[in-house]
This record gives C-alpha cells, structure tokens and sequence, in this order.
C-alpha cells in the first residue's frame, strides 16, 4: 500500500517558484518568434539592400515604366526610391541597431519570464529604439507603406499587451 503522505506524481509539486502567468507565457513566446523573425529579416536587408536598390533603378528607368498600373508605380516612386538609397547608404548602423533592439527585446522577454520589471523596460527599448533608428538614418518613408504601417501596428500591440501584464511583475 502506498504512503498517503508522499506526493504523487499526478498532483502538481510546488517548488516555491512562482508560475509564469499564461499572458506573459504566451507573449513571450510570441516575443521569441518575433526575435528570430526579426534577426533574419535584419540580415536578410543588410545582404540584399545593394539589389534591392539596383533592382529599384532599373524598374523606374525602365521603358515599360510609363505603362505600369497606378498601384505599381506607387511602390516605384521616387520617394520610394529615396527610402531604398538612404537604407543602403546607412545598412550598417540600421542593421547594428536592428541587432540590439533585438537582443534588448530577448533580454526583457527573458526577464519577464521570471517575473521582473526591469524586462519590461528593456523591451520597450528594444522595440522603439529601431524605429528611432529608421527615423534618423531614413527619414519618415521607412514607416509609411504597407510595411511601416504593419510594423508599428504590431510594436504598439505588444508594447499594450505586455503593458496589460506589468501588474504580474515585481521590481
């Protein structure tokens, strides 16, 4: 007969550690796979940003550029160009920023988990910091677009819904 007194192992054991609520559990993870997204998307535009301009170029000086639909022409303007010349001619801070704004999203992400405030902070830097970044180096067509527009949407939804769960963490 087995001893009533010992824990089973079906019973949950406390171990004195507090649980991760199931919010910030679930926006961390999501955190984790935006950071990973993120990270290949940031070198992905460090290696591509001198075809990515050329291939700009040649489509606006091309001769089928007057027969282009309206919509088309939009993403070739001249301002559009202007963003891609900027972006290239700066990749190397933007990237470098990117990196860190990263790394700081992890950390806080990372920090979060274990219940800290500071990690709130620490992403909230990470994630303005690179949209500082683009402001500086590029100019407001970084966050104009589709693109810009989808960015700032999903930085202003994690920043309101980690904000939502500030009350779990302690300092």
């Amino acid at each position: 007969m087995s001893d009533l007194n010992q824990p089973s192992e079906f019973l949950p054991v406390d171990t004195g550690k507090p649980t991760v609520p199931s919010g910030i559990n679930v926006l961390t993870i999501l955190t984790f796979i935006g950071c990973g997204i993120g990270i290949l998307g940031t070198l992905w535009n460090f290696i591509n940003a001198k075809s990515g301009l050329d291939k700009m170029e040649a489509a606006i000086n091309s001769p089928n550029y007057e027969s282009m639909p309206a919509f088309a022409k939009k993403f070739l303007s001249p301002e559009a160009l202007e963003v891609a010349r900027k972006s290239y001619e700066n990749r190397v801070p933007i990237t470098l920023i990117g990196i860190i704004g990263i790394a700081l999203c992890l950390y806080g992400a990372l920090q979060m988990r274990k219940l800290k405030m500071q990690g709130y902070y620490m992403y909230l830097i990470g994630e303005i910091i690179p949209l500082i970044a683009s402001l500086v180096f590029v100019g407001t067509g970084a966050l104009t677009g589709i693109a810009g527009i989808i960015i700032i949407c999903f930085v202003l939804l994690f920043i309101l819904l980690y904000t939502g769960q500030r009350k779990y963490l302690v300092k």
